[in-house]
């Protein structure tokens, strides 16, 4: 899939994640996914990527279990792809880094697209919160940890040599 980068020999989450979702496209497949899009051409449609990179894209979330294929059609063999439960864990990654892009690229400019609370019917202004005593965390209030011998992210997700 013309990857770059080797995570393998980190001992961090986030490059876990990267090898997961860090391709381009990937993360654009997941959002269009929790809007609704289900199948390739869909996807193929609204982003105008490749039907060989899209393809591979969809494999690989199939294969770490972000999105589940279902068949729909018999003749003929033709598959949709709805997230799972692994999947839609990434609904907040998605919102933060929307608002991330609204603040930091569009700035002043308008990207067109807000997230309303549907509570509240305000702008979605995404915080993060600490689910034991629901205090809003900031950056300053996060002490990390690292134990020894960790294990890397080769370890644990080794590489498909196909790839």
């Amino acid at each position: 899939m013309g990857r770059t980068a080797d995570y393998s020999k980190q001992s961090c989450s986030i490059a876990a994640t990267l090898e997961v979702i860090g391709d381009p496209w990937t993360l654009l497949v997941i959002r269009d996914a929790f809007q609704g899009l289900t199948r390739f051409e869909q996807w193929q449609d609204r982003l105008g990527v490749a039907r060989n990179v899209l393809a591979a894209r969809l494999k690989t979330l199939v294969a770490h279990g972000v999105l589940e294929p279902r068949l729909y059609s018999e003749r003929p063999p033709r598959n949709e792809y709805v997230l799972t439960a692994k999947g839609k864990d990434l609904s907040a990654v998605l919102v933060t880094l929307h608002a991330w892009g609204n603040k930091h690229v569009y700035g002043e400019a308008d990207s067109g697209v807000d997230m309303i609370h549907n509570t509240c019917g305000h702008t979605l202004d995404p915080r993060i919160a600490c689910n034991h005593c629901q205090e809003i965390v900031k950056g300053r209030d996060i002490l990390l940890t690292r134990k020894e011998n960790r294990p890397t992210v080769g370890d644990v997700m080794p590489r498909d040599e196909a790839a």
